[in-house]
Parts: C-alpha cells; sequence; structure tokens
C-alpha cells in the first residue's frame, strides 16, 4: 500500500538520481547523433522532473501551470490527436506537496511517477472547480450531434500510460463539491499503482476516487481510500483490481456498467455499500458480471447490493463471490426493495463466504439460473500464499531502497537505441554483466534494433524508462518453418529468478519465424515476473508495420502480403519453465496503425499468442491477448494456473483468409487442426484452448471471439466467461458447442457465471 505522503523532505529515489539517456528515435526533435541526456536545448526530453518546468512542491504556490508544461512540452500527443508512439514521456515528481487549482492533464505514452520512498502529494485548492485533479482523457466542446463533447482520445485505444506513487487530496474542496481524484477512461497497458485517494468523509458529500466511465482497460492495483461518495466509479468493458483498501466511503465500489471485472484483495470498512451493481434497477442492469474473490467487507450495512433478478432470461448482474471475509455486515447480498438475498454475519460476528454466486450456471454442460452457494474452485495449493490461503500476488518491483549505483543504463554500456544500429551486442554484453553483478539493467528509453536472439540470464533485473522498444530485425527471424527467439528468458533447464517491467518487445517488418519472447525458466523458490511488459506486432513507428505498408484489404479475398507476417507466436511459455507471475500483460498484433490520425485498420499477421506449455505454477493478473491466427491463448498440458481477468479478440481480417492461413502447423507448438467444415472453410482463430491441462482456474474471461474446452483436462474451473461474436461460447473436445450464446445473452456479451 503507498507510503505515508507529507510533503517531507525528499529520500532519495534512484530514478530522479540516474543518468537520463533516454531517446525517442522517431520525434521529430530528436538529433539520434547525439550520444548525451537527450534533453539539449531544442531536443524532445524523454524524462521530465516538474521541478525543473517551475513546480515547487512546498505546499504553498500553484503548480497547476508547471506542472501541465512538464507534461505538454515538446510536440507530444496532447487530447485530440489520437495517438502517438513517437513521444513518450516520464513526468517525475519529487516529495512534496503540489498545490493545484485546475486539472492536471495526462497524456498519451505517459508515465506520472512520484517517489515512492515518500509520495508526493497532490492537493486540490478550495477553488478547484473542474472534474478531476488528474483528467487522463478531458472533454472537448462537442457540436450539436454531440452537445457534451468527445473525449480527448478513444477510450478503447487510449493505451500505454501509468500513475504510480502519489497522494491526491481533495480534502480542501467543498464536500458538496463533485470532484474525483483521477479520471481515467483508459484502455490495455495502463495501470495505477501505490496512490493514496483522501476525500471529504462529510455525509452526503460528492467526492469520488477514480472515475472511469469508457473504455477497454486495465489494471489497478496497491490502491488507498479514504472517505468519498463513491471511492471508486467504474464503466470499461473489463478491468482487473488488485490489492486495495477502501475505508469510510458512502459506496466503496459503484459499478456504471461493464462486460466484466476481476476484483482481488479487496479491503472494505466504514462503507453504507461495500459492491454496488444495481445501475438504478432490473430494467435498466448495464454491469455484465463481477468475479470478487480474497477480499473482505466490514462495518459495512450492506456487503453487495444487487438489482439481478434469478428468472430473468437475460444474464445482466452475473456475480461470483469466494473467499470473501465478512465482519459486522447486515445483509452479504441485498437485492430489490431491500430483499436479503445472502445473509449477513451474526450480530457483531464474522462469517465467511466460501463461494457465491448469481447467474446462468453450466455444470456438465447442464445449464441452471442460480442465486446462491456454489462449489468452489479448487484451488491448487502451489497457487496460494502459505500465510493467508489467498492466491499469490506479488506488486511490481520499483527498487525504491537501492541507490542509483546498483544500476547499469544500456545506453551508458554502449547501446545505442536509435532504432537503426544494430544493439544486439550491447544488450547481450549488459544483460551478462548485471546479472552476473546482482545489479539491474536500466533500459534507457529509445528503440534497440537487434538481429539475433537476445538472452537474458537467470537473475537478471531489467527495467525500463517510458516504454522502450527491443525490436527483431532482419532475415534471421523470418523462416516461419525454423523459427527463433527474440527475447530468451533463461536456457532450457535454467532455474533461478528474473524480474522485467515497464518495456516493450516488437518486431520489424517481416518476421515469420520470430517468437517474440520465449520463456525456458525454472522458479522454484519466489515467482519470477513480468510487470506492464508487452508484445507489440505492427503498426508503431519503426515496425515498418504500418499503414502504408500493410492496409487492410478486405476487398481482395485470399490475398497475403508475405512482408505483413510480423511474428510467428507472441509468447511461448515452454515445457520446463516453472513459476511465472505475469501481471498487466498486453500481447497485441495491431488491427490499426497508433501514428494514424483516424485508426485507418491495417492487416499484420502474427501467428500465435500466449502458447502455455509451463510445467507448473503460473499467475495471469490483467492479461490480454489480441488478434492473433491461430489462438489468443492457449494452455497444454500446465498443472496449476491462476487468470483473471483475461482478454481476447480474434484477428479483424478473418475469415479474409481464414486461419490457419498464412502460417502452417507446427506440432512443437501443439497448434490446433481447423475442421473444413467450420463455416464452410471459414475459420477464425479461438480465443482460448485447453488441452492435457490441470487446475486451471479462470476467475473472469472476456473472449471477444471463441472458446475450446479441448480433451483431457482435469478440474478447469471457469468465472464469468463473457463472449461476443461466438454463436457457441464453449465447444467439447469433438467441436460440439456445449454452451450456446443465445441462452446466455446480456449487456452485449453473453455470460456465463459458473463453468465446469
Amino acid at each position: 500500500m503507498p507510503m505515508p505522503g507529507n510533503g517531507t523532505a525528499d529520500t532519495p529515489y534512484w530514478l530522479a538520481e540516474i543518468a537520463h539517456q533516454g531517446k525517442a528515435p522517431f520525434h521529430n526533435n530528436q538529433d539520434n547523433s547525439t550520444r548525451g541526456r537527450g534533453n539539449s536545448t531544442g531536443e524532445y526530453q524523454v524524462f521530465r522532473n516538474v521541478k525543473n518546468f517551475g513546480a515547487k512542491g512546498d505546499g504553498s504556490v500553484d503548480d497547476t501551470a508547471a506542472i501541465n508544461r512538464a507534461i505538454s512540452s515538446g510536440e507530444r500527443c496532447a487530447p485530440g490527436c489520437q495517438s502517438s508512439t513517437t513521444s513518450p514521456a516520464i513526468i517525475y515528481f519529487p516529495s512534496g506537496t503540489y498545490r493545484v487549482s485546475s486539472p492536471i492533464i495526462d497524456y498519451y505514452y505517459t508515465q506520472i511517477i512520484g517517489n515512492p520512498n515518500s509520495p508526493p502529494v497532490i492537493k486540490a485548492m478550495s477553488n478547484f472547480s473542474a472534474i478531476a485533479v488528474i483528467d487522463g482523457n478531458p472533454y472537448l466542446p462537442g457540436n450539436a450531434d454531440h452537445p457534451g463533447g468527445f473525449p480527448g482520445w478513444l477510450p478503447v485505444n487510449l493505451f500505454y500510460r501509468q500513475i504510480r506513487n502519489l497522494v491526491i487530496d481533495v480534502t480542501n474542496v467543498p464536500a458538496n463539491s463533485s470532484i474525483q481524484c483521477i479520471h481515467w477512461p483508459t484502455a490495455q497497458a495502463s495501470s495505477l499503482q501505490n496512490v493514496e485517494f483522501r476525500m471529504s468523509q462529510a455525509k452526503g458529500n460528492q467526492h469520488h476516487g477514480v472515475f472511469i466511465e469508457e473504455g477497454s482497460g486495465g489494471f489497478l492495483s496497491d490502491l488507498k481510500f479514504t472517505g468519498g461518495l463513491n471511492a471508486v466509479y467504474f464503466g470499461s468493458q473489463q478491468f482487473t483490481v488488485r490489492n486495495c483498501t477502501i475505508n469510510n466511503a458512502n459506496n466503496a465500489i459503484n459499478m456504471v456498467w461493464d462486460w466484466g471485472w476481476t476484483f482481488q484483495s479487496i479491503s472494505i470498512n466504514n462503507c453504507s455499500v461495500g459492491l454496488n451493481i444495481t445501475n438504478t434497477s432490473p430494467t435498466t442492469q448495464t454491469v455484465g458480471s463481477v468475479t470478487f474473490i480474497d477480499s473482505s467487507i466490514a462495518n459495512t450495512p450492506v456487503g453487495v447490493l444487487t438489482s439481478h433478478q434469478r428468472n430473468a432470461t437475460f444474464t445482466n448482474g452475473s456475480l461470483v463471490l469466494e473467499n470473501v471475509q465478512l465482519e459486522i455486515v447486515s445483509a452479504a447480498v441485498q437485492g430489490v426493495d431491500n430483499a436479503t438475498i445472502l445473509d449477513g454475519t451474526p450480530e457483531g460476528g464474522s462469517s465467511t463466504i466460501a463461494a457465491w454466486a448469481q447467474g446462468h450456471s453450466y455444470t456438465s454442460a447442464k445449464q441452471s439460473a442460480i442465486a446462491g452457494p456454489i462449489p468452489g474452485i479448487q484451488r491448487a495449493k502451489s497457487l496460494l500464499d502459505k500465510t493467508t490461503n489467498k492466491y499469490y500476488t506479488r506488486s511490481k518491483p520499483q527498487y525504491a531502497s537501492l541507490p542509483a549505483s546498483q544500476f547499469i543504463s544500456a545506453r551508458a554500456a554502449g547501446a545505442i537505441g536509435d532504432g537503426e544500429s544494430d544493439d544486439t551486442q550491447p544488450l547481450q554484453d549488459v544483460f551478462i554483466r548485471a546479472a552476473g553483478q546482482g545489479k539491474i539493467v536500466f533500459l534507457d528509453a529509445g528503440v534497440y534494433r537487434i538481429t539475433r536472439t537476445l538472452s537474458i540470464p537467470a537473475g537478471s533485473k531489467i527495467v525500463g524508462e517510458a516504454y522502450p522498444v527491443i525490436l527483431s530485425s532482419g532475415t534471421y527471424f523470418a523462416n516461419m518453418r525454423d523459427p527463433k527467439p527474440v527475447v530468451q528468458v533463461a536456457k532450457p533447464d535454467e532455474a533461478g529468478c528474473v524480474e522485467l517491467s515497464d518495456f516493450i518487445v516488437g518486431t520489424q517488418g517481416a518476421q515469420a519465424g520470430a517468437v517474440v519472447i520465449e520463456w525456458n525458466l525454472g522458479s522454484d523458490v519466489t515467482p519470477s515476473g513480468m510487470w506492464d511488459v508487452h508484445v507489440r506486432i505492427g503498426g508503431f513507428a519503426g515496425s515498418n508495420l504500418q499503414l502504408a505498408d500493410c492496409p487492410a484489404t478486405p476487398d481482395q479475398n485470399g490475398v497475403v502480403n508475405e512482408k505483413c507476417i510480423g511474428a510467428h507466436t507472441a509468447m511461448y511459455v515452454t515445457k520446463g519453465a516453472r513459476g511465472l507471475y505475469m501481471e498487466n500483460v498486453w500481447l497485441w498484433t495491431a488491427d490499426h496503425d497508433l501514428d494514424d490520425p483516424v485508426f485507418k485498420n491495417i492487416t499484420v499477421y502474427s501467428g500465435r499468442g500466449l502458447n502455455m506449455q509451463a510445467e507448473k505454477d503460473v499467475w495471469l493478473f490483467g492479461t490480454s491477448s489480441e488478434h492473433h491466427t491461430l489462438y489468443q491463448y492457449q494452455i497444454a498440458s500446465t498443472r496449476a494456473l491462476f487468470a483473471g481477468q483475461i482478454q481476447t479478440e480474434t484477428a479483424y481480417y478473418q475469415p479474409n483468409p481464414p486461419a490457419p492461413a498464412p502460417f502452417t502447423l507446427d506440432p512443437k507448438f501443439q497448434d490446433p487442426i481447423f475442421p473444413a467444415s467450420c463455416s464452410s472453410g471459414q475459420c477464425s482463430g479461438w480465443a482460448v484452448r485447453i488441452l492435457d491441462a490441470q487446475d486451471i482456474s479462470i476467475y473472469g474471461a472476456g473472449l471477444y471471439s471463441f472458446f475450446d474446452n479441448y480433451n483431457n483436462c482435469q478440474n478447469i474451473g471457469i468465472y464469468n466467461l463473457n463472449t461476443v461474436g461466438a454463436t457457441s461460447m464453449v465447444d467439447d473436445a469433438d467441436g460440439r458447442s456445449v454452451v450456446s450464446a443465445a441462452e446466455n445473452m446480456g449487456v452485449f456479451t453473453a455470460n456465463v457465471v459458473v463453468y465446469r
């Protein structure tokens, strides 16, 4: 949880002290010929300390203008530009108290980071009168058709941004004034982490912590809320929220709408309502599904407020509660007309909800409408925290206590990062050197072109600055029949621990044999981790897989541009791998050009999404895999895997050409054989395949395509399965539908609350 932010003197943090040599090589004002700090006069600056732009942080002056200068200077992607990959930035706040009188406007491709050793306080002044202290997507002026205005960026396409290590304080704003601490309608590869929200605790106050009304996210973790009408006010397609504490709010969590949200390790205390999913009435219910696990609700009269009707034909308001501890809660679940659906605790006592659900359930392919206790998912012990019996979690390391001398800069070690030079050997050398010395690689902002496999040895720790890109290039990765890893984490049979955070791995041009990330490492003591590490195939500057290279051609049947085969596999976890923790990881094949002002579609081919053949013990928190040809997730022969929330989309060009084209099937990757009979041979890729696996637990899935539950599996449990565009939600091993979408329609998606 956040450390106290009290405006005290700045405790050293390595990120502020390390030399910043990062580049934005495709920005108009970047001089790639220099090897200096990357912030000379007129040159684009990646790292920006707000105090260098005039902010004082002394708790007395108005710092609004200075902070917004730090964010906006240097031809960046402001609200209205839609998207861009050429202007990344870190906005750094030293410890202190920063008074603001109007919103801090966040920009695209931006990380706002405070000092985690003493998180800075952003304090709204009493005359503050706008939507939010930090506005992550401000509304632009509207027109006659849209008088309410337009968001500055399309929320479902607002990627690659973070806010962490801050305290946001609105207690000086009058309680009857409506204000949000953070306005955050955003999408994949976005996160809030280690943020504290301080709001009015007066009865009837109009303060809100995090407000999300649109989007397709996303990940929130390690947040603390005190006070507010709604600590959080959520509406988005899907999100994962982990490790949050909410005290003294009216509604701890108020859901506006969703398709699927997963909450894990939420602590709610002294609120009026813990989780409100009513959205006013059963007839206007727009909350699709919620999965709420490993959490506690205390001193709160109503644990969950719902308007779901058990006998309704629609599945809106589907809910799963598992391992939820109650203390002094009158009604655990309360429905319309204040009717108690699930009793709370005995007077002054405590109880635990082992597993409870409302919605449509399928057990042994038999459907039933339920609102009551269910057998919980049989949890693999190896996936649990040994002291709490909750699923194991691990927040992204920020190395707050380490000095800058414990980090080795990739650029200082000889890598260029200009998107043109061959950085293979300098990067390989610094990875080996850092691991051998027990130091951390600081991957400065830039685009690092490599022409051979880059191996990450056991013991490595690598942290990126402003989403640097490791970019495969050349003929070494071009042979589909001889795939090669781009980034290889450990050699086969190697054991140890690795920590990777905040960077992107991508491909340049035709790379039909590129396995973008191959993970071989066995971690038997402390799980290894990937946090905010993303695969991006096409659609960005330097990829040579943009609109000019790979335009969508829906009117040309069966035509494949082989120059646009961008990858063989996004991520391959091999059979010897063990103990892998992945959090907020997005494996994306671009469906549009991120640098095109109107999001024109492109057609880039990637064969496989996440191919999971790990031996055992895998955690997937807030992961997504989209637009791959054969499947988005495949789990084969793995024992003990947790996933929630996972999200997929099928490749937009399919079935032109149909799967598996343009790829050849490879037995090593246990590829699916697509039947010629599917839609007259017009096949699309699977969302999820599970085969020969055991103890697979999925806590929330948004599969915007298809799901295939394959053969010889044991103990497969799924909560809140949501699908879009699928006639069949689940097929058996013979390709027969066992769950029909038409029987389970809800808020845009079809939903099944429990599937076994």
